[in-house]
Parts: C-alpha cells; structure tokens; sequence
C-alpha cells in the first residue's frame, strides 16, 4: 500500500469521529449543524495551545478539545432552544464567532507542534510503528470504543427520548419529555466528538490552522451518506443502529481514499472543496435517481402483466 493510501486511512478514520458527531445532529435531530466547522477548528486550536505553550500532556489536552468543543455545542444548544434561534442560524453564528475565539486562543494563524510529542508521536516511539501506522491503529481503536459508547447511550431512556426527538417532537414532547434538554444533550455531545476530532488531527498533522474546520460540515454530510450507500449493498441494509454509526466512519474512510485518487490522479488540491461538494451531490443523488429508476420499472412490469 502505497504512504499517500495508508496516510488517507488514517486520516479517514480520525476525520471519521467528527462525522459520528455530525451524524447525531443531522441524522438523529435532522439538523445540519454548523458549529462542526468552528468547533473542529477550536479543538485543534485547544490542544495546540495547551501542548505548545502550557506544556500540557498530549492525552490531557485532547479531553481539553473535546470539552471546549462540547461548549461550543452548548453555545448554539441556548441559542435554539432559550432564545429559539433556528438551529441552522444559530450554528452559523457560533461557527463565525469562534474564528475569532480560534484566533485569540492561538494568537496567530498557525500554531505548529513540529517539536512537540503528541499521542502519535508517543505510540510510535514506544512500539516503532511508523506513525502513520500508529495514527490508523489508535483511531481504529477510538472509532470502536466511541461507536459502542454511543450505542449503548442511544439505547438508554435519554438517547431513546433523544432519538425520537428527531423523529416526531410532537409526540415525544407529548409524553412528557423536555425536547430542549434532548437537544441540547445532542448539541453538546455532536460538538464534543467534533472537538476530539479536530484534537486528533492536530496531534495527526503537527499543527493546528484557523481554517482547518473549514468545510468539515459538507465533508461530514458527504461520509455520512457514502456510508449509508454502501450499507445498502449490504445484504439486510442498515437496518441496526449500530450498523449506521460504523457506516458512518466507513463512510469518511472511502472518502478519504476517493480524494487521495484523484490527487495521485493529478487534481489540483485547491480544487478539493468543489470535489467534497461534487461528491455530496452525487451520493444525495445516486439514491434518488435509483429509486425512481426502479420505481418506473415496477409500473413498467405493471403494465406488461396487464396486457
């Protein structure tokens, strides 16, 4: 396997728990939240900050990223549901509010960890490991323990309450369930695994950017239903839950590979955020255009047996 596959690999995978985040605000709460952008970056900004210039244990500062991510979370969460914001304007004004915050955490830019240990950095030099191979294995291993947190949590009376939230608020508010408080649980918890993410790719990469977050929302909508396209060649589909988390980081992997591709392909890399948005629109498309399609074809056996 060549290092631009397996580097993509990895980087899937860790991309990957900030599309499970994104999948709990859209696929559960039908919310596309655009905190994801600003709160991955603010993670990034977080960890970097506190490895660099507080000298802050690389594991510690991660747990740090994901709280800082969860208050951004929370942010948008009072937003909604205290001052009744639209979820997706309320996003785009903690999104625009944290690239300032971003900014003043690091006071610049570009906050690099060239000379810094990171998690990454550590495995690698315990098990001699090239780190690449490490940043695969340890966000494999991060991927799992999330992906079974979350599904025992959404299958406790708060995630099932939070679930069907998403599905019907009417009814479940008529049950006597505060949908405010569920939402507010999904904000926090969507943004927290976001802000974990952005810590791991910044620990990943050595460096954390004002405008790493950038796009993160339409590359977590575009694995989040790449995932969901594959699962249905899967024989029974994503009919379990469970199925439909794991999907989700199957989903960011294969689009990492897709761009990994096209840039040995020879892609211009300033031309990857119009590639995210040409694959967004295929896979919302592609099952569209096949249900119709075998739609058509059931009236046109219809037809035929009629005659």
């Amino acid at each position: 396997m060549s290092v631009a596959l397996q580097g993509a690999i990895s980087q899937g995978i860790l991309w990957g728990i900030m599309v499970l985040g994104v999948f709990i605000t859209f696929r559960l709460l039908d919310i596309p939240d655009m905190t994801v952008d600003g709160s991955f970056a603010l993670g990034g900004s977080v960890v970097a900050v506190l490895i660099v210039n507080a000298h802050v244990h690389p594991a510690v500062a991660i747990l740090a990223g994901m709280i800082a991510g969860g208050l951004a979370g929370a942010i948008t969460g009072v937003l909604t549901t205290v001052f009744e914001i639209p979820a997706i304007l309320a996003g785009i004004l903690t999104q625009i509010s944290l690239w300032s915050i971003n900014l003043r955490i690091m006071g610049k830019s570009n906050t690099p960890l060239l000379a810094n240990n990171t998690i990454f950095s550590d495995a690698s030099r315990l098990t001699g490991l090239p780190q690449s191979t490490v940043s695969a294995l340890m966000g494999i291993i991060i991927a799992i323990v999330i992906v079974a947190t979350l599904y025992w949590f959404f299958g406790t009376e708060i995630g099932s309450a939070l679930r069907a939230t998403g599905n019907n608020e009417d009814m479940i508010r008529a049950l006597g369930v505060n949908t405010n408080r569920t939402k507010m649980i999904a904000l926090v918890l969507s943004n927290a695994l976001v802000g974990l993410a952005g810590g791991l790719i910044c620990q990943s990469q050595k460096y954390a950017d004002i405008g790493m977050g950038t796009g993160a929302i339409v590359i977590g909508l575009a694995a989040i239903v790449i995932g969901e396209v594959l699962g249905r060649l899967l024989p029974g589909g994503l009919t379990k839950f469970g199925a439909r988390l794991a999907a989700a980081v199957v989903g960011s992997v294969v689009y990492f590979l897709i761009r990994a591709f096209v840039l040995q392909m020879g892609m211009d890399a300033n031309d990857m955020k119009l590639l995210s948005a040409v694959i967004v629109v295929l896979a919302l498309c592609i099952p569209v255009v096949w249900e119709k399609y075998k739609l058509r074809s059931s009236y046109s056996r219809g037809d035929d047996q009629d005659a």
